[in-house]
């Protein structure tokens, strides 16, 4: 059989192909424009997508990662473009979120001479990364990618960063298809100690009022039904971390809600009255967490989690469960007793009905004229009936969002949690459009976040983009606003905006806006949003000192919720 020699850019393109790509998010330049060329001759089979900013391709790969539950691509030159992904790179490290960067870089005869639009990329994202790699020549690049995509997609997912000289572009290769399914010295999955698992069900069956915190662990290993299965069967009350919202449906009688600083107030003061709290796929986070010297100090702690580093790194574990949660959570659930926890389970009926008399009803059905973040973000989720995709951005509209939209399918909230990225909302809603052309996906945001990014406009506007954007405008840096308000004497630096006429902005891009004042016009704004066959951007300018509550304080305990500011 007669040998093909092809350029290293055509073998970079075909390894895509081989690893399942369909959908690129990029922007081009000089380092890279070999690749692109090749890319050219390959439109039938890997769709790519011009973004305006090459931080908007990270976070659309994101988004579509998280969405799709497969690998995002993202396609970039060198310099300043790789580094305007770092941004994107760190929040999918933090978030765990399986993207794959591909960059331009210089020759290799000219690394280390400072050229032009040189950078090193390798020794950059190293921290932020799972792997990091610089593909020098040709002969490398099947190697590279079947590597990268296994690294990025396999355990704990992350992003992963290829480094793309130039010469290794140009010059050719007698390409051959690689996949990988083993690395020398890396353990994607640890074994599952069996002892740990007949620990945990002792624990589990001997507790009088377990609780089951839910991280987003349980989406990336698709352990839903096993998540069910086990709460149910011993009847434990469950709350959801950020990440982990739309892993348990949030009418299911035993998710009592949203865990953290924001979260709802029964799931929070009972982390301190649990008797076993057990942790499925989650880190401990800080916003999380409130205080460690006083968090769940009564408690054993039971710790299900696919990477060893988590464990013990911010609370102790008395047990251990190794292993990928969908195998861990059937072998522990097949050691239970079913169980009835009543007593326990009602208890936070109590916290529930203070946290609708003291906060939701008013949130919800406010006295006052003025929109509310809560009340649009509800409207939105009743008109769409549990279908949509959530995406959201960083700050009140986040909180908000998350509090108050109610989630019945898996993969259903797309959010910056560790890093919590301003800027993220509208690229990543991008993505998640081509992850799941299905489904609705509403974007919330903020005056504040929408410019951040706002360039992602062009994007829609070419590809069409069906993004719902629901800018919840408050004229203020809102979550910034209400710190200041609360611990610091209410001195406002800084955070007042002057904002833009987001209409006029959004036609000149080609779409279809409303601007809303009062809950009268609120519906009719919906309904023609949801109506309209593409994107839409419903702008509710809301109270503009308006609070998310209860909170947490910064560094106090979790059953310290404040009710009101």
């Amino acid at each position: 059989m007669e040998k093909e020699y092809i350029t290293g850019a055509e073998a970079m393109m075909r390894s895509l192909e081989n690893q399942g790509v369909t959908t690129i998010f990029g922007y081009p330049g000089g380092s890279i424009m070999p690749t692109f060329d090749a890319l050219y001759d390959h439109g039938q089979q890997l769709k790519h997508i011009l973004v305006r900013h090459e931080q908007g391709a990270a976070h659309a790969a994101q988004g579509y990662a998280r969405v799709s539950g497969q690998v995002g691509v993202c396609l970039v030159t060198s310099g300043p473009g790789a580094t305007n992904t770092i941004t994107g790179i760190a929040d999918a490290m933090i978030d765990s979120t399986p993207i794959v960067v591909i960059a331009g870089q210089v020759a290799t005869g000219f690394l280390g001479t400072d050229a032009f639009q040189e950078v090193d990329l390798v020794g950059i994202t190293q921290p932020i990364t799972k792997w990091s790699y610089q593909i020098r020549r040709a002969e490398d690049v099947a190697w590279a990618v079947a590597r990268a995509f296994y690294i990025a997609r396999s355990g704990r997912p992350g992003p992963v960063v290829l480094d793309f000289a130039k010469n290794a572009q140009t010059e050719r290769v007698n390409y051959q298809p690689m996949t990988l399914d083993f690395i020398r010295s890396y353990v994607p999955v640890p074994d599952t100690d069996e002892a740990s698992v007949a620990q945990a069900a002792e624990l589990i069956n001997n507790a009088q009022r377990p609780f089951v915190l839910v991280g987003q662990g349980v989406e990336l290993a698709g352990a839903q039904a096993e998540l069910r299965a086990f709460i149910e069967k011993a009847d434990i009350p469950a709350g959801c971390t950020l990440l982990g919202l739309s892993a348990l449906p949030t009418a299911h009688p035993l998710n009592k809600g949203m865990l953290g600083m924001h979260g709802n107030l029964g799931p929070n003061v009972n982390t301190n009255k649990c008797d076993v709290l057990i942790a499925v796929g989650m880190r401990f986070d800080d916003r999380v967490t409130g205080n460690l010297d006083t968090y769940a100090k009564q408690a054993k702690i039971i710790h299900f989690d696919i990477d060893p580093a988590e464990v013990n790194k911010n609370v102790h574990a008395d047990i251990a469960v190794l292993g990928d949660c969908k195998q861990t959570l059937a072998a522990v659930t097949h050691l239970l007793k079913p169980a009835k926890h009543t007593p326990w389970v009602e208890s936070f009926k109590e916290y529930e009905k203070l946290e609708e008399e003291r906060v939701i009803r008013a949130e919800l059905h406010p006295a006052s004229k003025e929109l509310s973040m809560g009340e649009v973000v509800r409207a939105v989720s009743d008109a769409t009936q549990g279908d949509a995709i959530l995406v959201t951005d960083v700050g009140q509209n986040q909180m908000m969002a998350a509090r108050y939209f109610r989630y019945a399918k898996e993969r259903s909230i797309v959010t910056s949690g560790g890093l919590g990225t301003m800027g993220f909302c509208l690229p990543a809603a991008i993505g998640a459009t081509f992850g799941n052309p299905s489904r609705t996906v509403c974007a919330f945001m903020g005056d504040g976040g929408l410019q951040m990014c706002i360039q992602e406009l062009g994007t829609i506007m070419e590809q069409k983009a069906p993004v719902k954007i629901i800018c919840l405008n408050n004229n203020y840096l809102g979550n910034v606003r209400q710190w200041q308000a609360m611990f610091f004497n209410g001195r406002y630096s800084f955070t007042p905006m002057a904002n833009p006429d987001y209409g006029k902005i959004a036609s000149a891009y080609d779409i279809p806006s409303r601007r809303v004042f009062t809950r009268e016009e609120l519906a009719a704004a919906i309904s023609d949003m949801l109506a309209t066959d593409g994107p839409f951007l419903l702008e509710a300018c809301v109270e503009e000192e308006g609070n998310v509550l209860p909170m947490v304080p910064p560094g106090g305990s979790v059953n310290q919720m404040l009710l009101e500011c």
